[in-house]
C-alpha cells in the first residue's frame, strides 16, 4: 500500500466532529449536545443578564432552548467576515469564553471552557435553527449537519429592551446509540442550574405529555439541600461562599467556592458538586478540598477543646461519614476527566477549596460551640466504630504465623478499608515511594526485576519464587481457585493493592505479569475490586508566571494527549508553548519523593485505575493466548492484527 501526500486527510470546519463524535461528546444519547446550548444560556445567567431559561422537548424529536439573555451578536465578525452568530455555530474554537484576562468577563468561570460547545451541537444535528433578539430586531439562521443552509435574515422588529437567544436542534440519530433524551437526567441538570443560580427560573416542557416543570430556588443551595434531607440535623446548616480577591498571590481573582454543608445522625445523605455550573457526579479534587477543610476544622476544634477521648484518632472519613453538602467551585481553566466533565482532576482545586472553606468554617464552629460539639461527637462515634472494626481485624491477624518480608515497609493502620499496598518496580522508585508515602495508611513492597510468569505454574509451586512468596505473605491471603468464596480474603491486610510501574514497555510487562499472578491464583482479589493500576505522569510542564495572579506552576500530563490538551489551554491563557519547559519522566526512579506523592500516591491528586474482571471465564482465552508457552503463533497473529493500535497509543 503506497504512503504519499494523498494519504493524509485534513478535516476542516466541523468535519472532525462528524468523523469522530465520541471525541467531542457522549454518544449514548443526545443529552450532552443539548447541554451545550443550556450551558450557554446558564452562562448568561451567571453574568447577571438572564432570568428565565425554557427548555422544550418537542414532539418531533427536536429540542428548544430559549433564554432572555443579551442575545448572540449578529454583526459581521471583524476577522471571519460573516455574522458573528454564524461563527459561533460553525467554528470549534470560537466564543467569548477564552478571554481569561478580563476579570469582569461573564465567561471567566464558564463551564464550557473546552471551546467546542454549540458548534458540536450543530455538527451532530440534521437541522439547527437559531433565533436572536437584540437591538430592536429579530434575526434567524439555520444549519444542516453543521453547514449553513439559511443565511442570517431579519425576521422583524422587536421591543427595544427585548433580548435573548432561541436554539432549536434536531439531533442526528446516526451519531447516537439512542435518539431519546432521558427526561429524568435532563430534569436533574436543569434543577442544578436553578440551585446554583438563585432566582433563575428554569422550566422544562414535554410536548408529548403536555407537562411543564419549573424550578426556582430563591435561597439557592441552602433551600435545595434542606429539601433533599429527611433526617434531623444535629446542627444548623452552614452556608457560605468565598472567592479570591485582587492581589491574591496563590489563586486567580474570582476563583473559590460556595457551599452548604450539614450533618445528620440518620436518614439519607445528599451530596452534589459542581464546577463552573457543570455537575460533577463523579466528584473530584474540589470535593477533596471540602473534605480536607471540614476535617481540619473539626479536628482543630476537638483538640483545642480537649474533646477527644484517650486513644481516639479522628480521620477524614469519620468527620465526613454523615455529612451532606452542595459544593459549587469556580476554577479557572478546570481540567476534567474526559470530555463529558463528570470528574474534576485539577490539582489546584484541592488547595483552592480547602483554603476558601477552612477559615470560615473554623470561625463558624467557634461562634457556635454547642453545635460544633454535636458535630464533633458524631465524628468521634464514627472513629470509635472504625477502631472497633480494626480491632476485630487485628485478632484475625494474630492467628497467623507468617513473618512479613523484610523489604516490606508496612503501614501503621490496621484498618484494611483504608490501607494500601504499593507494589513498586525497582529499589530506586521504592526508596522514593517509602520517603513520600503516608506512613499511616500506605505500605511499600519493592519488586526486583521481572516477576515470574505464573500462568502455567501450579499453586503448590508458587512460593518457590521469592517475589511471589513475598507478595502473598504481605497480602495475608493464600492462592485460591476462581470458584472460591469471598471469605478467602478474610485475612487480607490491604483494601487497595496498587501496581506502580514505569510508563514504558518494561513497566507494562511487569504489570501484565502481576495481573497474570492475581488473575490466575488470587482471582477474588480482582472480583472484589481490590486491585488497581497507578497512573504516573509521563510529562512535567514547568509553566512560567503570567501576570500578578498567575505564579509559576508545575503541571503533570498522563500521556501525549493530555500534554497537548494542557498546551492548548495554556495557549488560550496567553502563554506561548515555547515558554513552557517540557520534561519527560523516564521512570518512577527519576521522581523525588514529593513528586511521586503529588502525582501518583496522594489520594487527593492521584489517578488510579481499578482492574475489573469481565466475566466468569471471559478473559481466559485472551490470557492464555498472551501468557501460555505454546501460544507463540497466536501471539504473533494477535500482534500483527493489533500492533497498529498499540503504536497509535504510544
Amino acid at each position: 500500500m503506497s504512503y504519499t501526500a494523498d494519504s493524509i486527510s485534513v478535516l476542516k470546519g466541523l468535519e472532525p466532529v462528524r468523523h469522530r463524535p465520541g471525541m467531542y461528546t457522549r454518544t449514548d444519547n443526545p443529552l450532552h449536545i443539548i447541554q451545550e446550548a443550556i450551558d450557554n444560556a446558564a452562562d448568561e445567567a451567571l453574568g447577571g443578564y438572564c432570568k428565565h431559561i425554557t427548555v422544550t422537548l418537542h414532539a418531533d424529536g427536536s429540542v428548544g432552548v430559549q433564554d432572555d439573555g443579551r442575545g448572540i451578536p449578529v454583526e459581521i465578525h471583524p476577522v471571519e467576515g460573516v455574522p458573528t452568530v454564524e461563527v459561533v455555530f460553525t467554528q470549534l474554537h470560537a466564543g467569548a469564553k477564552f478571554d481569561k484576562a478580563d476579570g469582569t468577563s461573564a465567561y471567566r468561570f464558564s463551564g464550557g471552557l473546552h471551546g467546542v460547545g454549540v458548534s458540536v451541537t450543530n455538527a451532530l444535528s440534521t437541522r439547527l435553527e437559531v433565533e436572536v433578539t437584540r437591538g430592536g430586531a429579530r434575526h434567524q439562521l439555520a444549519f444542516s449537519g453543521g453547514a449553513l443552509i439559511e443565511p442570517l435574515a431579519r425576521l422583524g422588529d422587536a421591543p427595544k429592551k427585548a433580548s435573548g437567544t432561541r436554539v432549536r436542534a434536531w439531533p442526528d440519530p446516526q451519531f447516537f446509540d439512542s435518539p431519546t433524551i432521558p427526561v429524568a437526567e435532563l430534569e436533574r441538570l436543569l434543577r442544578s442550574k436553578a440551585v446554583l443560580l438563585p432566582g433563575l427560573e428554569m422550566s422544562l416542557t414535554v410536548e408529548a405529555t403536555g407537562v411543564t416543570n419549573t424550578w426556582c430556588f430563591a435561597a439557592g443551595m441552602q433551600q435545595y439541600l434542606a429539601e433533599q434531607l429527611d433526617g434531623e440535623l444535629v446542627a444548623p446548616m452552614f452556608t457560605a461562599q468565598k472567592y479570591a480577591a485582587a492581589g491574591d498571590e496563590n489563586f486567580p481573582v474570582g476563583s473559590g467556592a460556595a457551599w452548604a454543608i450539614c450533618w445528620s445522625a440518620e436518614g439519607n445523605l445528599a451530596r452534589e458538586s459542581y464546577v463552573n455550573l457543570i455537575p460533577t457526579p463523579a466528584g473530584g479534587t474540589h470535593e477533596t478540598g471540602l473534605r480536607q477543610a471540614a476535617f481540619d476544622a473539626v479536628k482543630g476544634f476537638a483538640e483545642h477543646r480537649a474533646l477527644l477521648p484517650k486513644g481516639v484518632k479522628l480521620a477524614a472519613e469519620d468527620v465526613f461519614s454523615r455529612a451532606s453538602y452542595v459544593l459549587a467551585a469556580r476554577v479557572l481553566d478546570p481540567s476534567f476527566q474526559g470530555q463529558t466533565k463528570e470528574r474534576l482532576n485539577s490539582r489546584d482545586a484541592v488547595a483552592l477549596v480547602a483554603r476558601m472553606v477552612r477559615d470560615p468554617f473554623e470561625l463558624w464552629l467557634n461562634e457556635h460551640p454547642d453545635d460544633a460539639k454535636k458535630i464533633t461527637e458524631l465524628a468521634i462515634r464514627a472513629a470509635q466504630a472504625r477502631s472497633r472494626a480494626g480491632q476485630k481485624i487485628e485478632k484475625r491477624k494474630q492467628s497467623g504465623v507468617a513473618i512479613l518480608p523484610g523489604k516490606l515497609s508496612d503501614c501503621q493502620s490496621e484498618d484494611i478499608r483504608r490501607n494500601e499496598l504499593f507494589l513498586v518496580e525497582g529499589d530506586s522508585a521504592g526508596g522514593s515511594a517509602k520517603a513520600g508515602r503516608d506512613k499511616e495508611l500506605q505500605a511499600i513492597l519493592p519488586l526486583r526485576g521481572k516477576v515470574l510468569n505464573t500462568w502455567e505454574v501450579e499453586a503448590g509451586s508458587l512460593f518457590a519464587n521469592r517475589e511471589v512468596h513475598d507478595i502473598a505473605v504481605a497480602l495475608g491471603i493464600d492462592p485460591h481457585a476462581p470458584e472460591a468464596p469471598a471469605s478467602v480474603l478474610d485475612n487480607l491486610r490491604y483494601g487497595k493493592v496498587v501496581i506502580m510501574t514505569d510508563a514504558d514497555v518494561d513497566g507494562s510487562h511487569i504489570r501484565v505479569l502481576l495481573c497474570t499472578l492475581f488473575y490466575r491464583h488470587f482471582p477474588q482479589l480482582i472480583k472484589q475490586g481490590h486491585l488497581y493500576f497507578a497512573q504516573p505522569p509521563l510529562y512535567r510542564l514547568d509553566v512560567p508566571g503570567h501576570g500578578k495572579n498567575r505564579p509559576p506552576r508545575k503541571l503533570y500530563a498522563l500521556d501525549n494527549a493530555e500534554r497537548e490538551s494542557m498546551l492548548d489551554r495554556l495557549r488560550l491563557e496567553g502563554i506561548k508553548p515555547e515558554a513552557v519547559e517540557l520534561s519527560r519522566f523516564k521512570g518512577l526512579g527519576e521522581m523525588n519523593s514529593e513528586q511521586l506523592w503529588e502525582t501518583t500516591m496522594s489520594p487527593d491528586t492521584r489517578r488510579l485505575m481499578r482492574i475489573r474482571q469481565p466475566g466468569a471465564d471471559d478473559a481466559n482465552p485472551v490470557m492464555n493466548m498472551l501468557m501460555a508457552k505454546n501460544e507463540s503463533a497466536g501471539r504473533r497473529a494477535w500482534m500483527e492484527a493489533n500492533g497498529a493500535l498499540i503504536g497509535a497509543e504510544i
